[in-house]
């Protein structure tokens, strides 16, 4: 498996079109858990956030915002604008690591034959015609979009700091891996120097002002990612515990409360109630 599948596997994502058809007027979005995706086909639209930013936009674009930042999106009838909208949602206690890893707001122009236009392409396709099973694909395709515009970000090197750059240098994308493949490890400070040759105060320095948190605070994210995922599949608290590096369901539990405020039976209740 490759880095950034790696990553994204203990990541659920999970993208729902809340709109797609022809825009007049105005409307505000956001503010909440979760980002927002925006397809621009054609026409003319304006999009200005309450950070700041303003958009005049008048070519096919994907408008990505990562963060929850309310933004009102307005266009006249006679701009003619064509688009579709989908809430961004991560379940992961990774997730906010993650956004603030990204650009507040991300703009790519959809050119013809990349990556992302031949999704982009097939999103509209779906978005505009009346096909049996629509809003299931329409869903489906805008998690498979993000993930392109996840890579491009990757490849343009536009991050900031967080996972997916630590991924983008050689000798971390080398110990983030290994912690990824083996989660339950106890791994110390010294093995994880050494894999990225370095020495130990290099690393947790290097480590630390890349990806915006200790070794030891990563390997714990990862380990309640994974977790996440086994309790989701109704694995026992114990047992969950032991393939993630814990001993005990009561240290695990320890973890998860201090990390998202509630035990591993509340969490998977919160999520169910969903």
């Amino acid at each position: 498996m490759d880095e950034l599948s790696n990553i994204l596997n203990n990541i659920s994502i999970d993208a729902g079109v809340f709109f797609a058809g022809n825009l007049c007027g105005s409307q505000t979005i956001g503010g909440e858990s979760g980002g927002n995706l925006h397809l621009l086909k054609s026409g003319r639209l304006t999009l200005i956030t309450n950070e700041g930013h303003k958009l005049v936009i008048n070519k096919p674009s994907v408008i990505y915002i990562p963060g929850s930042i309310e933004h009102r999106i307005s266009a006249a009838e006679s701009d003619n604008v064509r688009m579709v909208c989908a809430t961004v949602g991560m379940d992961s206690s990774q997730h906010n690591q993650l956004v603030s890893a990204l650009p507040q707001l991300i703009h790519l122009q959809i050119n013809e034959n990349d990556p992302i236009s031949r999704a982009a392409e097939w999103l509209f396709q779906e978005a505009f015609e009346d096909h049996k099973g629509r809003r299931l694909m329409l869903d489906k395709l805008s998690d498979i979009f993000l993930l392109q515009v996840l890579r491009h970000i990757m490849s343009e090197g536009l991050l900031r700091f967080g996972i997916l750059a630590g991924l983008s240098h050689p000798q971390l994308a080398l110990v983030i891996q290994a912690i990824n493949d083996e989660p339950e490890k106890q791994w110390t400070l010294e093995i994880l120097a050494d894999m990225a040759a370095m020495s130990r105060s290099k690393f947790a320095t290097f480590f630390r002002e890349t990806v915006g948190q200790t070794p030891n605070s990563y390997i714990t994210d990862i380990r309640i990612a994974v977790a996440q995922g086994l309790l989701k599949r109704d694995k026992p608290v114990s047992l969950v515990a032991n393939q993630v590096g814990y001993e005990h369901g009561s240290a695990l539990a320890r973890v998860f409360r201090k990390k998202l405020g509630m035990t591993p039976k509340e969490w998977l209740k919160k999520i169910k109630g969903r």
